[in-house]
């Protein structure tokens, strides 16, 4: 998300370029704060030092501690959105959709490990964020497997239940392979073995 909509929830969104700099720079600390010691072992004066900015610039865009742990998942989950989007391109299959966008999200979760203690603790620091999080990416699956049906590659009647599910093995396959680091496979071929999964399914034929 733009760093302006990040802020904008706390009614505190930047309107200079320095000030989506400076925002910007809080976000990135946060992520890397957050990351490394939990919500509650982090501490306001330790990310505005990582990002290298006053402690009173802190309270120019957030109120609280809170607030801007709310505003890094709404941007973090932008994140992912946009890691999809970009490695779709027009022309492309359903199950090909499936397999870039997928390919992304672990691209974009080896670079950015800490999304996954970051969104596990918004369960119990913002519910309501967490929440919004993965029905907002579970919407997007719906769509893309509703879309593949109509375009006659997926079976039809597709929809929420089965966007779950392939969200779910998104985000576990991310956690063995992208985040725990030590399976030894590549992204590319994680999302090739879920994308085959997708296509055949587990019965014998």
């Amino acid at each position: 998300m733009s760093v302006a909509r990040a802020a904008g929830g706390e009614g505190k969104a930047p309107r200079t370029e320095r000030g989506r700099r400076t925002l910007r720079k809080l976000l990135d600390a946060a992520a890397e704060e957050f990351g490394e010691k939990g919500f509650h072992e982090a501490s306001v004066s330790s990310i505005t030092r990582r990002a290298g900015v006053a402690l009173g610039s802190f309270y120019t865009y957030f109120d609280s501690k809170d607030a801007l742990f709310r505003a890094l998942v709404a941007d973090m989950s932008e994140k992912v959105k946009t890691s999809a989007r970009s490695a779709l391109t027009d022309g492309m299959g359903a199950l090909e959709i499936e397999r870039a966008a997928l390919t992304a999200f672990l691209r974009f979760a080896a670079e950015h490990k800490e999304i996954y203690r970051i969104i596990d603790e918004a369960e119990f620091v913002d519910p309501d964020s967490y929440r919004t999080h993965y029905e907002t990416i579970a919407m997007r699956i719906a769509d893309r497997l509703r879309a593949g049906a109509e375009g006659g590659e997926f079976r039809g009647g597709l929809g929420e239940l089965e966007a779950w599910a392939v969200m779910g093995m998104n985000v576990f396959v991310g956690l063995r392979y992208v985040v725990w680091g030590d399976a030894q496979m590549p992204p590319e071929a994680a999302a090739a073995g879920v994308n085959r999964l997708l296509a055949e399914g587990v019965l014998r034929r």
